[in-house]
C-alpha cells in the first residue's frame, strides 16, 4: 500500500499530511491543479491554529511574513466610536494570534511538506472517487493526469464542493446553505493606507447590514480589507465563487460610514467578491478508511475567522487518533470524527449567529453596542476562551504550549 492519501493541497490537506507524517505515517497528497496558485487575501490564525502550526514546524517560517495584532478594536461604522478593545495575548493560550496572507501560509505549508521525506506531492490528478479495496482504498484520479491509485486510507480535504463528500453522503446536488451575504476583498498597499490602518491590530467596524474588517499583512506591506455586505438573493448570482467586483458598489454601500473607513475603501486598488455559504453539520464524516476534513466536512461562515483554524485543528486530532490506534485506520478515523463533530458544529452555528449580530440595525444595534461597551476587557476576552483554547486532543498532539519566545 502507498500509505495514506490526502485529497487536496490546500491549508487543510497540507496540514493533515504534515500531521500524519509527524506520527510516522507515509502520505501522498493528490492535488487536481498542476501547480498551486496564490489565492485569497488575509487569514487570521488564532492560538488554537498556531499551537498546531508550531508542532508542524511551520510557525517559525511563517513569522517573517506574519503580523501579531495586539488587540481587536471594534468600532461603530457611522461615527468610528470605539465600542470595545479585546487584547490578544499569547500568554493566555500558550500560542500567538497571527494574521498572514493566505498565500504565505500555503507556501510555508507546501515548503515544509516538500522537505518531508514521508510526504509525496502529486499534482495534476485530484481524487474524484473512491472504492473499498481489501483493507484499503482504490482511488480514481481526475484532472490533467487521470488514473488510479491505491492507499491504506483517504483523507478528503477537497473543499466545500468535495467530490468525496458527495459520494460518501449520496448527494448529487449542491447542498450548501446560502447566507445572503458577500465578502468583498482587497489588498491595500501600505503606501496608500493611513497610519491607523497599519497599526498592529485587527479592526472590526459594525454597521446596519454590513461590516468591515481590516488588518496589516505581509509584515505590514499591505492592509487586508474585507467588506461584508447583505445582498439577499443577489449574493448567490454569478458564475464564479470568486469574481472581480466594481469598486463603485462597495463605495456606494459604505457612503454613510465614518471618514477613515471610507478613505481606506477608496484606497483599494481592486476588489474580488466571494459569495458566502456554509452547510448544515453532517451526520457522517467517515466511510471505513475514508474521512472528511476541513471545508469538505464543515464549511463555515467567516465571522469567527475560524475556517483555516478548524481545518488545522482537524489535522491535529486526526493524527492524534491515528497515533493512538493499533493500525486500524477505519477505527482511528471514526475516533477523529466523533472528537470533531460537536466542536465544529458549534463553530459553524456561532459563526452564522455572529454575522447576524454584526449586521443589526436600530434599535437592536443600540443595545448590542451598549452591552459590548460595558462588558469590559476581561469578560470580552473570556467569551473567546472556548474557541481559542484548543481541545485536549489538539494540545496532546501539539505537546503543550509553544516556546516562551512566542510574540505576545
Amino acid at each position: 500500500m502507498a500509505g495514506i492519501a490526502v485529497a487536496g493541497a490546500g491549508i487543510g490537506g497540507l496540514s493533515a499530511a504534515l500531521a500524519l507524517a509527524s506520527v510516522g505515517r507515509t502520505v501522498t497528497v493528490h492535488e487536481r491543479a498542476e501547480a498551486l496558485e496564490p489565492v485569497g487575501a488575509g487569514v487570521q490564525l488564532s492560538p488554537n491554529a498556531c499551537l498546531v502550526l508550531d508542532r508542524l514546524g511551520v510557525l517559525e517560517a511563517l513569522r517573517p511574513a506574519a503580523v501579531a495584532p495586539g488587540e481587536v478594536l471594534i468600532r461603530r461604522g457611522r461615527d468610528a466610536a470605539v465600542l470595545a478593545r479585546i487584547p490578544l495575548s499569547a500568554s493566555r493560550y500558550g500560542a500567538p494570534f497571527l494574521v498572514v496572507l493566505r498565500a504565505d501560509l500555503q507556501s510555508a505549508l507546501l515548503a515544509r511538506a516538500a522537505a518531508e521525506p514521508a510526504i509525496t506531492l502529486s499534482f495534476g490528478g485530484g481524487v474524484s472517487a473512491y472504492a473499498a479495496q481489501g483493507r484499503g482504498v482504490r482511488l480514481t484520479l481526475g484532472g490533467p493526469n487521470p488514473g488510479t491509485a491505491a492507499a491504506e486510507g483517504l483523507v478528503a480535504a477537497d473543499g466545500i464542493r468535495s467530490a468525496i463528500r458527495r459520494q460518501m453522503t449520496g448527494s448529487s446536488a449542491d447542498d450548501t446553505r446560502t447566507s445572503g451575504r458577500s465578502a468583498w476583498r482587497s489588498l491595500v498597499p501600505a503606501a496608500a493606507a493611513e497610519a491607523d490602518a497599519l497599526a498592529h491590530r485587527s479592526n472590526l467596524w459594525l454597521g446596519r447590514r454590513a461590516h468591515l474588517v481590516h488588518y496589516p499583512v505581509a509584515g505590514g506591506a499591505f492592509v487586508n480589507l474585507v467588506a461584508i455586505i447583505d445582498e439577499g438573493s443577489t449574493a448567490q448570482s454569478g458564475a464564479s465563487w470568486s469574481e472581480p467586483a466594481a469598486a463603485e458598489a462597495v463605495e456606494r454601500r459604505f457612503a454613510g460610514w465614518a471618514a477613515p473607513a471610507r478613505r481606506l475603501i477608496a484606497a483599494a486598488p481592486g476588489w474580488r467578491k466571494w459569495r458566502l455559504a456554509d452547510r448544515a453539520p453532517l451526520a457522517r464524516w467517515t466511510d471505513g478508511a475514508v474521512a472528511l476534513l476541513g471545508d469538505a466536512a464543515h464549511p463555515m461562515l467567516p465571522f469567527l475567522a475560524q475556517g483555516a483554524a478548524q481545518a488545522i485543528e482537524d489535522a491535529a486530532v486526526l493524527a492524534d487518533a491515528v497515533a493512538g490506534s493499533s493500525g486500524d485506520l477505519a477505527a482511528a478515523f471514526s475516533t477523529y470524527a466523533e472528537a470533531r463533530r460537536a466542536r465544529t458544529a458549534r463553530v459553524q452555528a456561532q459563526s452564522r449567529r455572529q454575522g447576524d449580530v454584526y449586521h443589526l440595525g436600530p434599535p437592536a444595534s443600540t443595545m448590542r453596542d451598549l452591552v459590548m461597551s460595558r462588558l469590559g476587557r476581561d469578560r470580552l476576552v473570556a467569551r473567546y476562551d472556548w474557541l481559542y483554547d484548543p481541545p485536549a486532543a489538539v494540545r496532546r498532539f501539539a505537546g503543550g504550549p509553544p516556546p516562551a519566545t512566542a510574540p505576545g
